[in-house]
């Protein structure tokens, strides 16, 4: 099996929390405990820390990650991901976000599966059954339509599909921002122009399907809660560390 390496992108600026990585949780820095978590992963061996900020360099070695200290003009995670893939010989790269401290490995090692088993897979991700209604109408949360054989038909910030009659059997799906990447694709694809689609919803996965690439997308049971705004971070104190 391709060897899967997991690079966690941190930036220090983000726009509606700014330090977020550094915040602390439960005692620790919410990276920390990504780092932890995707550390028990089965499938994937590796995991790197890419950020373009020294005091998130520094914590992260001092809990003992690995750091590949990036650029700083990179408008995209992607990006970020990208430049780490550059010195990696792993056959797979796997993008978790730096602010999911309650991150499944569980789901993790379902999104690598279909890449280790089928090398005609270029791209994975992840979804789960959309269960709050007020999520359906909720620009922040990105839905996804899948195809019979489990690829991605389209994303969107919209409420899809539309079900036109009341009582059909669909269910709807939340997308979940985690990839998967054969190392090839993650390089070309950062290359890439941003297309019509992707920059009207605001969504990079849209270049890879209005390209004519196909994202294999695993339905899990439950997306984690992750840490978008101080509000985030308030909650999830209060839940206590056995919120997963």
């Amino acid at each position: 099996m391709a060897e899967a390496v997991i690079v966690i992108p941190a930036r220090y600026g983000s726009t509606r929390f700014p330090g977020k990585p550094l915040a602390r949780l439960w005692g620790k820095p919410v990276i920390e405990h990504v780092y932890r978590r995707v550390g028990q992963s089965r499938l994937c061996g590796r995991a790197i820390i890419a950020t373009d900020d020294e005091r998130i360099a520094a914590a992260a070695r001092g809990f003992g990650a690995e750091v590949v200290l990036t650029r700083s003009d990179h408008v995209s995670g992607t990006d970020r991901v990208a430049e780490v893939a550059e010195g990696l010989e792993a056959g797979l790269v796997v993008n978790v976000q730096g602010d999911e401290p309650l991150v499944d490995p569980g789901a993790i090692d379902a999104a690598v599966e279909p890449l280790a088993d089928d090398p005609g897979i270029a791209m994975g991700t992840l979804c789960a059954p959309l269960e709050e209604v007020e999520d359906l109408a909720n620009p922040n949360v990105v839905k996804v339509v899948l195809d019979e054989a489990g690829f991605a038909l389209y994303f969107s910030r919209l409420p899809i599909p539309f079900v036109r009659d009341f009582g059909a059997g669909v269910t709807r799906y939340r997308h979940i921002g985690l990839y998967v990447y054969r190392r090839e694709f993650l390089l070309e694809l950062a290359k890439m122009a941003p297309t019509p689609l992707e920059q009207a919803e605001k969504l990079e996965q849209l270049r890879v399907l209005e390209r004519g690439g196909r994202i294999r997308v695993v339905v899990v049971p439950k997306a984690s809660p992750g840490v978008d705004t101080p509000e985030d971070l308030a909650r999830l104190e209060k839940m206590g560390p056995g919120a997963a």
